[in-house]
């Protein structure tokens, strides 16, 4: 029963932000086409690498949908190294991540995130046009160039404000939702039995150097889990005494390093590529992580966390903000099965 009241709790504090946030991303969808974001990373360079790092920092896109939007860009003619900063920026922080940050912990973590996740984006892609060459990318240009020509000329019939809004809505709720739901609800049940059943304490005994986050790094490398299921789960670990470090090396090192990225990377940038990616996302996430803690040294920063005591009581737009989250998540599983009941006849009886 305690571990239910710890995830009951643990959706009432993330709803109104979680809400929030679809909403904001599937207004960040309407704004920024999928077009001008190939065309903002057709030119190689550093300038292009930025712009990957920067445009992809607040796309709603997790880990799963970033890696189908990043060969589009790459096709689109996107240098490797601009291709590898939207792969780490993108699923490594976005609105509604940050939003979820602030509430569970505190504007601190709201505000390094995203630094972190622009910096190892950055020097990711930095390293990857570094130590692999661009030979393929002038192909690309040359061949996409026709494509992309060819669809611009296509006049596409402006939608009112009106129908922008109920796309957002629909996008928000619907598809990014849906993209998220199955890792939401594992971080949500991972923090939940983190917080019942480790010791408060129990991190204290690795400390706060090297050590520790090098386990988080071991931990995040083949996890497959988005930025904001990862907000929870490293509340929690907060809480069991985990550095604030170590939990923003979990936090970058998580989204962005997936076996499923991995492999797209080996697969279409080609293995220096992959190596140069990771030491840009480890050594990056390590670096940002000892000079947060040392900034919480400095200044003596309280941690900030909303871990809910047992006996707390909410009130009842929240607890109902949270019913709302339950039935939109749910109707991520219970949808598919009545459209499959209602596509599959009943068999007829044959004598």
């Amino acid at each position: 029963m305690n571990l239910l009241v710890i995830f009951w709790n643990l959706v009432i504090e993330s709803a109104p932000w979680l809400l929030a946030g679809y909403l904001l991303a599937g207004i960040i969808r309407q704004v920024i086409p999928s077009s001008w974001v190939e065309k903002q990373l057709a030119k190689p360079g550093f300038v292009s690498i930025a712009k990957g790092a920067f445009i992809g920092a607040p796309l709603p896109l997790c880990s799963c949908g970033v890696i189908p939007t990043a060969l589009a860009i790459r096709k689109a003619g996107a240098s490797k190294g601009a291709t590898s900063s939207f792969l780490v920026a993108t699923p490594e922080t976005g609105v509604d991540s940050i939003s979820f940050s602030y509430a569970v912990l505190g504007p601190i973590f709201a505000i390094m995130r995203p630094i972190g996740a622009l910096t190892s984006a950055i020097v990711a892609g930095i390293l990857v046009n570094k130590f692999d060459d661009e030979d393929a990318v002038l192909e690309q240009e040359s061949s996409s160039c026709g494509q992309c020509c060819s669809e611009t000329q296509e006049e596409v019939e402006e939608p009112t404000f009106n129908e922008k809004l109920v796309s957002a809505i629909k996008y928000g709720y619907g598809r990014m939702i849906s993209d998220t739901a199955k890792w939401l609800v594992i971080g949500l049940v991972a923090a939940s039995v983190i917080t019942a059943v480790v010791p408060q304490s129990f991190f204290l005994q690795w400390g706060d150097g090297l050590a520790v986050m090098v386990v988080m790094v071991v931990v995040g490398l083949p996890m497959y889990i988005c930025a904001t299921a990862s907000t929870p789960v490293a509340a929690s670990l907060l809480f069991a005494g985990l550095s604030p470090g170590a939990a923003l090396v979990f936090m970058l090192t998580g989204p962005a390093t997936n076996i499923a990225t991995m492999g797209v990377i080996k697969e279409q940038l080609g293995t220096r590529s992959l190596i140069a990616y990771l030491v840009g996302v480890i050594g990056t996430a390590i670096i940002c992580g000892l000079l947060l803690n040392e900034l919480y040294q400095i200044f003596a920063w309280p941690l900030q966390l909303s871990m809910a005591e047992h006996g707390a009581t909410f009130p009842l737009w929240r607890q109902a903000l949270a019913v709302i989250l339950i039935c939109l998540i749910a109707r991520v599983w219970v949808q598919p099965l009545l459209f499959r009941k209602q596509d599959d006849p009943t068999p007829v009886e044959q004598n």
